[in-house]
């Protein structure tokens, strides 16, 4: 990774030769006015969430409807987290893992989407903002899937399973918390914060 700079007077984000676009999520060639603060990827995640003008690629938080105790608060923790970087929650909308991711990303002031399999919005937990009425089933796992920049499972079984298998034919980052299946090339996270740097690295890194 770049080493990246924060420039608090003009809101920008450089890596001291370009300057980062928020909307476009690219990096222009425009020479920054001077280097600024340098930040490391989350630190420049939260500032440009702060601007208001990052595009919300969503990330997708997936594991099972049954979730264990543990498994909820950590999926609540990571919805949260979220939500204070500026990022779009996209998941199944459903119970369990699904619910937690929701109700921390609602708690912080996001708006979280659900993708339900149902043929009606009802179907949803109570924390999604939007939810999105497929009607098709499991096969919106491929949407999930296709849809966010990154995937993190928490927990799961064959859906969770299905969807990382498919995250990973998407060329999307996959990363596993917990207790996710052990899937190969799947990057296991130990924490939150591990998670959110992982992503900031790749959105930046994406530009």
């Amino acid at each position: 990774m770049q080493a990246l700079f924060w420039n608090e007077r003009t809101q920008q984000l450089s890596d001291g030769a370009r300057v980062f676009d928020p909307l476009a999520l690219t990096w222009r060639d425009d020479a920054p006015e001077h280097d600024g603060k340098a930040v490391t990827a989350s630190e420049a995640l939260l500032r440009l969430a702060a601007t208001r003008k990052l595009r919300r690629v969503p990330i997708g938080i997936i594991g099972p409807r049954d979730a264990t105790q543990a498994q909820y608060d950590l999926a609540e923790q990571m919805g949260a987290a979220l939500a204070r970087h500026g990022l779009q929650l996209l998941c199944g909308g459903k119970n369990g893992v699904m619910e937690a991711a929701c109700k921390g990303h609602a708690q912080e002031g996001g708006m979280p989407v659900g993708l339900l399999p149902d043929e009606e919005w009802h179907a949803a937990n109570p924390y999604v903002a939007i939810p999105i009425a497929t009607g098709i089933g499991p096969a919106r796992n491929a949407i999930i899937a296709r849809a966010c920049l990154v995937l993190v499972a928490i927990g799961g079984g064959v859906g969770t399973l299905s969807e990382m298998a498919l995250g990973l034919q998407f060329n999307r980052l996959v990363l596993a918390m917990a207790d996710a299946p052990e899937v190969n090339t799947v990057e296991r996270v130990a924490d939150v914060d591990g998670v959110i740097a992982r992503i900031a690295a790749r959105l930046l890194a994406n530009a």
